[in-house]
């Protein structure tokens, strides 16, 4: 797609980007097919190929407006687009820079800077576990909207205490250990059983993407220097052999650590570096299979799995959740249709745009409740607690069904002795 970048953006770096990105272009239209804002609205400027459109028109010079915002709003960045396209167009990071630049041109009115200023911040600060504690309090008496992004409480389980040789570190994560914090410790118990050592860095907190997608991209970059800072001394040592993500959504940012901060002289190196140690917990699970096999204890009955956006299209990791369980024993199955579309969570999207959040998760359990699952498993928190906001059906980490099937082997070993 030939471009033409106004004087504004000529010789400066996003522009550079933008234009490498709008010249593979080829308006094919292929991901317009799996777009899920295009399917549910059913309108051009809703779907990648438009938002391309009126993303080169800004960088060509004309002025955006407010439809161009809600256009580029709307999107989920489920980068689903980006598996179907033909030509390798990097729509997530042209998506950023247009949303950035569309940020800076058009003011937004004051009930929206006010609830996006308040999800920025407040689900990334030290205020949110004592927040979500007392929500968890009084649960039954809150508004729905409110109640949907709730999940009761639920016991982490223990930490392990044994070491191991091998070690890598994890991120605990911003909410995740609010909300739902078994699954961090259910992570650290498997990887235990595997003789493999999980390390928290204290000052690691938020993995930046919450800020950056919200526009704002200092606020996002300081948090992922903050983590950087907070994991290199035990990479320099050589003390981990990998940054472990049990949340697919801080998996994807971390790993993109190297693009975000490329043009920071104290800061590429390491980030580049830091994403290339980045593991999904998923990445892990061919190497455990031989070492658990024996000490587990599945289920009965099917799963239905529901793989995250950020970690099918992000990430591009397919299958490895679903093979690793089969491996070990359980009957995992994924949605004999649209597997590929997103549920509708998207980070904050579901605060943002409750109403196309919601259709995608009514559409996606109704997809996984044909299986007649047990219960529905995923690999990132967001798609956990919005899905669970729609059912009755328990919704898990599949780690943490992984770490229940684990216990019951020890239990039943003990009650055999």
């Amino acid at each position: 797609m030939q471009t033409h970048l106004s004087p504004e953006f000529q010789g400066t770096p996003e522009g550079a980007e933008a234009e490498a990105i709008l010249r593979k272009c080829v308006h094919c239209g292929f991901c317009t097919a799996t777009c899920p804002t295009y399917q549910i609205l059913g309108d051009e400027l809703d779907g990648p190929r438009g938002r391309i459109y009126l993303m080169k028109q800004v960088l060509e010079g004309v002025e955006p407006t407010r439809k161009t915002q809600l256009h580029l709003d709307r999107c989920l960045t489920c980068r689903n687009c980006e598996t179907t396209c033909p030509s390798g167009v990097d729509y997530g990071r042209l998506v950023d820079i247009g949303r950035g630049i569309v940020e800076r041109k058009v003011p937004r009115g004051a009930p929206s800077r006010a609830l996006r200023w308040a999800l920025k911040e407040g689900l990334t600060s030290s205020g949110f576990a004592p927040a979500m504690r007392a929500g968890q309090a009084v649960r039954g008496a809150l508004p729905e909207v409110l109640r949907d992004k709730v999940p009761p409480r639920r016991a982490a389980g223990g930490w392990p205490t044994r070491t191991h040789a091998r070690k890598v570190l994890m991120l605990a994560g911003c909410v995740q250990p609010a909300m739902m914090p078994n699954i961090n410790t259910a992570t650290a118990r498997v990887l235990d059983a595997a003789g493999i050592q999980v390390v928290i860095a204290p000052e690691a907190g938020c993995c930046g993407a919450l800020k950056f997608h919200l526009n704002d991209h200092d606020g996002g970059r300081a948090q992922m220097r903050r983590n950087i800072d907070a994991w290199w001394p035990s990479v320099e040592r050589g003390e981990v052999e990998a940054i472990v993500m049990n949340a697919s959504g801080c998996g994807v940012t971390v790993r993109e650590y190297g693009h975000y901060l490329q043009h920071d002289a104290g800061y590429a190196d390491k980030a580049r570096r830091i994403g290339e140690l980045t593991r999904d917990l998923s990445e892990l699970l061919p190497e455990m299979v031989p070492l658990l096999q024996d000490k587990v204890r599945p289920r009965p009955g099917v799963f239905a799995y529901h793989a995250p956006c950020t970690l099918q299209h992000g990430q591009k990791l397919r299958g490895g959740v679903e093979q690793g369980m089969a491996a070990l024993g359980f009957e995992l199955r994924v949605a004999i249709n649209e597997s590929h579309l997103c549920c509708g969570s998207a980070g904050t999207y579901s605060l943002l745009h409750p109403e196309i959040s919601h259709t995608l998760r009514d559409r996606k359990l109704g997809h996984l409740g044909a299986l007649q699952p047990q219960a529905i498993l995923s690999a990132n928190i967001g798609c956990i607690t919005h899905l669970q906001s729609g059912t009755e059906l328990p919704v898990r980490h599949w780690v943490e069904v992984l770490d229940e099937a684990l216990a019951a082997s020890q239990t039943q070993s003990r009650s055999a002795r």
